[in-house]
Formats: C-alpha cells, structure tokens, sequence
C-alpha cells in the first residue's frame, strides 16, 4: 500500500495489518508496486544473507534476517547448521505471494538446507491469523531416507561449542543465537566455580565448563535442562571440569537460599527471560532484576565475575546500569564494569528503531 501524510505527501510503500497495533510497516520511502515487490523483497533478503555471510566467523548458525534491521519488518529467519527457522510476525508476510518470494529466495541461497516455520499462536491470534502448526516447509533434494520429522533436527556449533538443534520444538526460533558472541566473551573472563541461572539449554554454562573448575546450571523447565544435558555429552571432551551440575530451580528461590546460606561462586551468569513485555511493567521487571543481582553479588568473592543480561527491550541500558548500581551499593560491593555488550553482529541495531537494540549484557568484576 502507499502512505501519505495528513497534507497527501507521499511517504512511500508500506505493508499492512488491520489488526496489529502497528497497522503501517514501511518497506520503502520511493513508491512500490505490487509488481516491484518481490523484487524488492528478493533484494534485501539477497543483503540480509551476504551481511551474515561476511560477518560472522564463529558459528555454522546465525540470524539470517533480522526483521527491522533487514527492513523486512515482521519476518524473522535464523539458520542453524543446515536447517532454517522462519517465524511470521505479521498479516503481510502469511499471504501466499510474499511468502513464496521469501521461500523461493531462502531456497536459492541454501539449497542444502530445509526450512522449518515456528508458530507462536499468541501472534497468529493477535494478528487475526487462522491457526497453524508448526511445520516443515520444504527438504533439499537428497539421496538419503530421512523422515519429514528428521528435516527439522541437527548439531549446530557456536564457538566451537556443539548443541541439539529441533525446528519445531523450544522457545522463539530454538535457540539464542543473540547470545552468541556474549558466551564467548564470558569465558574469557570466567574462573573457578560457575553458576549459570536461567542456563536454558546451556549456552553459557557449557562455555563456562570449558574453562571453570565446576559449573552449575539452573532452569525452571526440566525439559530445557534435559536439553542442556544431551548437549553437555556432545561436548564432553571440550570440559574442563567433567560434569555439569543441571538443578531444576525457581531462581529467585535459589538463590535467596544460596545467599543466606552463605554459598561462594567465583562466576556467576544471570540470563533472565524478559521481564518487562510493555513499559507499564519496567518497574516491576527492575525489582526482579535488582533482586537477582543483589543475591548474586552477595555471592561473589573479590575478583569475582558478574555476567548480568537482560533482553527486555523496555528496560533501557541506562536503568539496567542504576539498577545494577543499587544492588552493588545494597550489597556493599565495589563492581568495576569490565564490558558492555549487545546482541551478536547477526542482530544489528537500526538507528532510529530502538526496539532492535533490545539486548544488554553486562561483564563485571567485584573488587577487592
């Protein structure tokens, strides 16, 4: 559809939702037809692909398509080792047409690999969608007798560090892809004893094991944690400290517990899901943040390591940091700021859209 102002000037082309809260996504400030767009369309997923292409180095997996930061608002492709993830966000991109373009142009660009699309209900519900399973979209041609199912399940790497893969199975596309450069940054400042909370399906713990002594990971959903485990076996040899201690926890709980009782780590990672889903609820979300971090900071000797995430987007880099700050001064710690992190290269933040700089990622050291 073409956009225009109050006064009729045109403010270019634009893909439309009756029912989302954001009715107007842009796709180009110049006029495009209907026509034009799979050309379009096919363009900036060609960009999407060479940018990954170019810049990642470190894993066989990324984000292939990052909606905004792509300017292909509402449609989101992660690529993990030869199976591709896709999730639809929007009206727009469940039309047939769009969806072929998007379908045919992944397929030219990883003609080895099968494409498999996630479904989150809530979304189809709030965008007036009909219903849809999870599904597997398309399989390359290939001499080998795999099931439909098999298509969706492979071994991805990400800094030399192996995991589990199901397209059709886990939370948002399957993994944390964002996290990916942040896990890698972690170990190199990680020692000793290592508790990993909201661990997931490993991502940090099994980047810790690696060069920690001993590493405990902790999550509320045992079906993540037996993931975590399958993982930890494909990277046994890497170890540094042979098994990993996996404990099914509430996290507040256990690490209110831990704190009292007096209990020491030397590295300690905190990756919350988001607390803060609209502003409305930010201060909320600092409480838990700042009582997860109080605790923690509890337990950290000097020379300790604090790895603090969040991926609320409403919870800005600036009130992160004041609340980090009050658990540190509430916990009578001096906190020395090693870094500060974002999402990975293959989550690149677009100017003026805020919304795609949603990941923080804080390194500290606790002084002496």
């Amino acid at each position: 559809m073409q956009v225009r102002d109050d006064r009729g000037r045109k403010l270019g082309s634009a893909l439309y939702s009756s029912a989302s809260q954001i009715a107007v996504r842009l796709v180009s400030k110049e006029e495009v037809s209907e026509a034009a767009l799979p050309e379009v369309i096919g363009q900036r997923i060609n960009a999407a692909v060479q940018f990954r292409q170019q810049s990642v180095r470190d894993s066989d997996s990324y984000r292939v398509i990052f909606s905004e930061s792509d300017l292909l608002s509402g449609l989101i492709v992660d690529k993990y080792n030869d199976v591709l993830s896709m999730q639809v966000l929007t009206q727009a991109w469940d039309r047939d047409d769009l969806r072929d373009i998007v379908l045919a142009s992944l397929a030219e660009h990883f003609p080895d690999a099968s494409l498999a699309e996630r479904v989150d209900p809530h979304i189809r519900e709030l965008e007036q969608l009909p219903a849809r399973e999870s599904q597997i979209l398309r399989v390359p041609h290939s001499s080998r007798p795999l099931s439909a199912r098999e298509w969706d399940k492979t071994i991805f790497t990400m800094n030399d560090v192996r995991f589990h893969f199901d397209g059709l199975a886990g939370q948002k596309t399957g993994a944390f892809l964002d996290q990916r450069e942040n896990y890698a940054a972690a170990a190199r400042y990680a020692h000793g004893r290592a508790l990993d909370v909201f661990t997931y399906q490993g991502g940090f713990a099994l980047h810790l094991a690696r060069v920690c002594d001993a590493v405990t990971g902790v999550d509320s959903s045992r079906a993540a944690l037996e993931v975590a485990e399958q993982n930890e076996q494909l990277n046994r040899d890497q170890h540094h400290s042979g098994e990993i201690e996996w404990i099914e926890a509430n996290a507040f709980d256990l690490l209110k517990d831990y704190a009292t009782a007096g209990r020491e780590y030397d590295t300690i990672v905190l990756d919350p899901p988001a607390f803060a889903k609209t502003r409305r609820a930010v201060a909320t979300a600092l409480r838990g943040y700042k009582e997860l971090n109080l605790r923690a900071l509890k337990m950290l000797p000097p020379g300790g390591i604090l790895v603090s995430c969040s991926c609320s987007f409403h919870v800005n880099e600036g009130e992160f940091l004041a609340m980090l700050g009050s658990a540190a001064a509430d916990a009578g710690r001096r906190v020395r700021i090693l870094e500060k992190r974002g999402a990975a290269i293959d989550h690149p933040v677009l100017l003026n859209v805020p919304e795609t700089a949603y990941l923080k990622c804080i390194i500290c050291r606790l002084l002496t």
